[in-house]
Formats: C-alpha cells, sequence, structure tokens
C-alpha cells in the first residue's frame, strides 16, 4: 500500500488543544462488525462490551522528558528522553546549532551534568551523574505531543497521564486510557468486565512521521514492553470461556500481538518494532478502544489492518463531518476487528 493510502483531510480547528473539562467527558464513535457507526459517548462503554470481556490497559507513567540546557560551548540544546536504558542513562534526541561531540558535558537546568557518551543513529547516548529519572523529576517538562500549541501546565501534568499510569517511562501517553475514570472501572466491574495491565513505554518515535511512499520501505521505532504472569492468565481465561479481549489504546494492542507472534502469548519481556499494516494476522485483540490518529501515521495502517482500510477511512470521514474532536486529548472510537 501506498503512504496516500492513509491520508485524510483534517481542519485544524478539530484537533484537541486541552483536555474535556472532566475526565470520560468525551464523545465515542463505535464502529461494530456490521459495518454500522454508532455515534454515542464515552460514558456509553459499559453498554458496549459484554459481560466476560477483558481490558487491556497500559500502565506506562509519562515522564517529564524534555529538558532545556547549554552544551559546555555555551550553546543552547534541548533533550528529548526517547528512553532510559539504565540508572544514570538514556537515549535522546537533541536540538542544538551544532551536535555535541563524544565526551561533550551539558548542563540542565543550572545543575544537572550529562555526558554525551556516543551517537547511536538518530538518538544521543547520555550519561548523567545523578540518576535520570530523579534529573527528569527536577528539571524536566512534560513533552506534549507537537501539535498541541500551548506549554504545558498544572493541568496537563494531571491530564496527559492515565488514572492507572504506574510504571514511569512513557515519553508519550497512552491516550486512549486519558478517558478512563476509577467510576468508569467500577461500572465496568459491575458488569463482569475485568481490568488488567501490560506495560509499553512510548517512545518519541511515535509522532515520527513516515518518509517513504512504499510502506513497505517504512521501518519502525524499538519500545520496550513487559507482559505480566497474572495478565497471561487473565487472557487464557477470557478467551477459554468465549469473552474478548479489549485492548485500550494501540499500545497495548502493540504489545500483546508483539508477544504472541509465535502463536502463543507468555510472560515476557523485551523491545519490539513490530509494524502493522493491512493484512496483519492479528491473534489475539478482538475490540480496540482507541483515539484519532494523524494522517499517514503508522497508527492509522495499524486501525486500517484491525478494522478494514474502506471502513476505517469511511468512519474518519464520518468523524470529520461530525466534529469529533482529534489526536491525544480528543475523541475516541471503539472498533471490532474486521
Amino acid at each position: 500500500m501506498r503512504l496516500s493510502d492513509f491520508d485524510y483531510h483534517l481542519p485544524d480547528e478539530l484537533i484537541a488543544q486541552f483536555p474535556p473539562a472532566e475526565r470520560g467527558a468525551s464523545r465515542l464513535l463505535h464502529l461494530d462488525h456490521a459495518d454500522g457507526l454508532q455515534h454515542r459517548m464515552f460514558a456509553d462503554l459499559p453498554d458496549l462490551l459484554r459481560a466476560g470481556d477483558l481490558l487491556v490497559v497500559n500502565d506506562t507513567r509519562v515522564i517529564k522528558a524534555r529538558l532545556h540546557g547549554q552544551k559546555d560551548s555555551g550553546g543552547q540544546v534541548e533533550a528529548l528522553i526517547e528512553r532510559v536504558i539504565g540508572e544514570y542513562e538514556a537515549l535522546a534526541m537533541l536540538r542544538a546549532s551544532k551536535s555535541p561531540k563524544p565526551d561533550g558535558v551539558l548542563l540542565f537546568g543550572g545543575t544537572w551534568r550529562a555526558t554525551m557518551v556516543e551517537r547511536q543513529g538518530e538518538f544521543f547516548r547520555l550519561r548523567f551523574e545523578q540518576p535520570v529519572l530523579d534529573v527528569l523529576d527536577a528539571a524536566g517538562e512534560l513533552p506534549l505531543p507537537p501539535y498541541i500549541a500551548h506549554s504545558p501546565d498544572a493541568v496537563d501534568a494531571e491530564r496527559y497521564q492515565t488514572v492507572f499510569a504506574r510504571e514511569p517511562g512513557a515519553v508519550a501517553a497512552p491516550t486512549a486510557g486519558l478517558h478512563f475514570t476509577e467510576a468508569m472501572f467500577e461500572a465496568l466491574a459491575a458488569r463482569g468486565i475485568r481490568k488488567v495491565a501490560v506495560t509499553l513505554h512510548v517512545g518519541a518515535g511515535t509522532f515520527q512521521p513516515v518518509r517513504v511512499e512504499d510502506v513497505a520501505e517504512h521501518r519502525m521505532h524499538h519500545e520496550r514492553y513487559v507482559i505480566p504472569a497474572e495478565t497471561v492468565a487473565a487472557i487464557e481465561q477470557t478467551r477459554a470461556a468465549g469473552g474478548r479481549i479489549v485492548a485500550v489504546g494501540t499500545t497495548s494492542l502493540r504489545a500483546l500481538e508483539a508477544s504472541s507472534r509465535n502463536g502463543l502469548l507468555s510472560e515476557t519481556s523485551g523491545d519490539t518494532d513490530i509494524f502493522i499494516t493491512p493484512g496483519f494476522p492479528f491473534r489475539l485483540v478482538d475490540c480496540l478502544l482507541t483515539n484519532f490518529h494523524l494522517p499517514k501515521s503508522t497508527l492509522m495502517m495499524l486501525v486500517s489492518a484491525f478494522a478494514g482500510h474502506q471502513r476505517i477511512m469511511h468512519a474518519y470521514q464520518q468523524a470529520v463531518e461530525q466534529r469529533y474532536r482529534f489526536f491525544s486529548y480528543g475523541d475516541a472510537m471503539l472498533l471490532e476487528r474486521n
């Protein structure tokens, strides 16, 4: 397929710049097996799922991954931490007039020192003098997506984080999870719908554009994931009882499908660069709860693979016409697998 196959027109005013006034007060576009489109509210989710279904959420926690500072030469530098790879080391994207050389020293927040160890492709390996997460907590800035125009504030600090975030390491939120409240989970539990977690630390590569027209030539970035034993057991029990596996977000789906490529799901951790395009053989996930994605993005390809390309393009056209809110702070979709 061609990159242009995943394009659509989106007016700028439909890109949500702020979260809704109340968490969970979003719209929900439901695309079912019969090609039916239903315009609902996220509060209707318990009515759209079934007793015995299992929600799989991504419990990653967004870190304050953006740092501002100076090189030892005095030039300004901005670092976006892509991944924490050790207590004192991280891979980062750097923005500077000239890239620092190996052994060059960077000073962040006027206090926190890091040495550039080596370049790894588009990333720089940095070694900090203090634990990386301590530096980010003290001097970092929440890395809002590039299509959100305002600087992060106290509202973003709360709302660009899921209520079930546990494991620090993501540089972008698993945004489908932003709609959930504890009250929603209680309502789902009352209907016999359980919740388990995986962890996938979303990397900055999620915002990198696809630069080739032939989709087969694109190479995905790597992301770290963990599948706990209790999640494996819950999925096996659910499938044996005839329940559905509902992935909350594309990150949960990618972790599950990456870990079951050999046909079996097991407790595991590792890196994945799984690239899901139309024709992909899904093994585990039956339903996907997700936000609306950028035109010509790998996530548009993923949802097209899951629900069908023509069905997705029609659904997006309807969402634009009905003035849904798009991207991280926007509305949601519930997709049943094609």
